[in-house]
């Protein structure tokens, strides 16, 4: 499985890095066979909302490489969904498998038609911003339609990415994830 990490000026970094930690144990565990991950950019570096600077490994690759493209959130999510190059760029991910995203990362997802018909969530702020994208807002921490996975506020990043390992995998994977990374809010089992 090759999943891309778009990010972006301006990002919630927790949005990413609670995803990040959750799903890539599973290449850590060996749960899923060759597991790989880029961080991925329309700029060779960003910088997120607090100052902090990260170089990028790969600038505009085409996203249809993937099996699984994750988009954080952010304040400038409201911006980014009305940039025609921004957007052009996440639309190469159109056949990809697995499209995720936590908080206002899913007004990127619906911007480029992927929440079309679908039930999703976002940060409670932007819940308005989001319905229009979708044919539902979900009021909850996760949300899974078919193969898109929507997370809500920032700190739901961390139960989304213990619910797609488990959604990829199994119960049991989840579980041991949870324990590694010490975290006992998620509920392995709870839904499918």
């Amino acid at each position: 499985m090759k999943m891309a990490f778009i990010l972006f000026d301006s990002m919630t970094t927790l949005d990413f890095t609670g995803f990040y930690e959750a799903v890539t144990w599973m290449g850590i565990l060996k749960a899923k066979e060759t597991m790989s991950w880029d961080f991925c950019s329309n700029k060779e570096e960003i910088t997120d909302d607090r100052g902090l600077t990260m170089k990028i490994d790969r600038v505009l690759p085409d996203l249809s490489a993937y099996d699984l493209v994750f988009i954080p959130g952010g304040l400038s999510t409201r911006q980014l969904r009305y940039d025609p190059d921004f957007m052009s760029w996440i639309q190469t991910a159109r056949d990809v498998p697995y499209k995720v995203s936590v908080c206002t990362g899913a007004l990127i997802l619906g911007a480029a038609g992927y929440l079309h018909g679908k039930k999703a969530t976002t940060n409670p702020s932007a819940y308005d911003l989001l319905a229009p994208y979708c044919e539902e807002v979900i009021k909850e921490r996760y949300v899974r339609d078919g193969n898109v996975f929507t997370g809500g506020g920032v700190s739901a990043s961390i139960d989304l990415g213990l619910f797609v390992v488990e959604s990829l995998t199994n119960e049991a994977v989840a579980r041991k994830i949870q324990e590694k990374m010490d975290y006992p809010y998620y509920t392995a089992g709870l839904r499918k």
